[in-house]
């Protein structure tokens, strides 16, 4: 099975499976996903029109890891509830900081 963590030169690439309009936002926990990938489930408030989830998990993700806004991107699935997402920064820390938050 993939791992839904990879460490990159420049940071971390997260494989994420958002849930938009959820009652109760959160990040966590993983989960098998589709085709072997492991995922880092994420819920968000904010409906999936207009960007606003991919938004919402930008900053959700950025929160947790502590890091800026700007160093979060979305690098594919950007219509998808199944996302790569970018995490740029020291890649061994923010793993840290990422299994700290998940209580791993």
């Amino acid at each position: 099975m993939k791992p839904a963590v990879t460490a990159t030169a420049d940071g971390l690439l997260l494989a994420v499976h958002l849930q938009p309009r959820a009652a109760k936002p959160g990040l966590g926990p993983l989960a098998d996903g589709a085709g072997g990938q492991q995922v880092l489930k994420a819920r968000v408030a904010a409906p999936p029109a207009e960007g606003a989830a991919n938004a919402a998990l930008c900053e959700l993700i950025a929160k947790h890891l502590g890091v800026p806004k700007s160093a979060v991107a979305i690098d594919r699935g950007v219509a998808s509830r199944h996302k790569m997402v970018r995490v740029r920064g020291e890649g061994a820390a923010l793993a840290q900081r990422l299994h700290a938050a998940l209580g791993v």
